[in-house]
């Protein structure tokens, strides 16, 4: 009891607060802090931490059957980009009219994104039809 007594009575001289640090610990560690300070430290710490604690988005790029070589590699980019982020990524084929004649030109798509992307991505689910939307989920590589 005498020790309590002696950090509250130091606390006090000192104008501060005796501030319980680790209660389970034993002894119980405890700190002579200003508490009003020593709260909006253990906020912002928390702020910090929540900032820096992503929940793992899903990104979505969307591609076309008969898209261009230029407009693939830029495509291709920004996948990698999301990737390296450690956003999960869904590849949308969108096929029009026609083009649900040619589901191969979808599939070779995904195929030649899979081959591109290799190592840097696990694909989540295979690819599967929604409609006229041919999906394909990928993560990005545990490391």
């Amino acid at each position: 009891m005498k020790g309590i007594e002696e950090a509250l009575r130091t606390a006090q001289d000192r104008g501060k607060d005796l501030v319980e640090v680790a209660p389970l610990a034993n002894p119980p560690v405890c700190k002579v802090v200003d508490f009003s300070k020593y709260r909006y430290e253990k906020e912002k710490q928390k702020k910090e931490a929540r900032k820096h604690a992503k929940g793992g988005q899903v990104k979505e790029v969307r591609f076309r059957p008969r898209i261009g070589e230029h407009d693939f590699d830029t495509k291709m980019r920004s996948i990698q980009k999301f990737l390296d982020g450690r956003d999960k990524v869904r590849i949308t084929v969108m096929f029009r009219g026609r083009e649900m004649e040619h589901k191969d030109l979808g599939q070779k798509i995904i195929e030649r994104i899979k081959v591109i992307l290799g190592e840097s991505a696990t694909v989540e689910s295979d690819p599967m039809m929604f409609g006229n939307r041919m999906i394909l989920m990928l993560a990005p590589q545990k490391k």
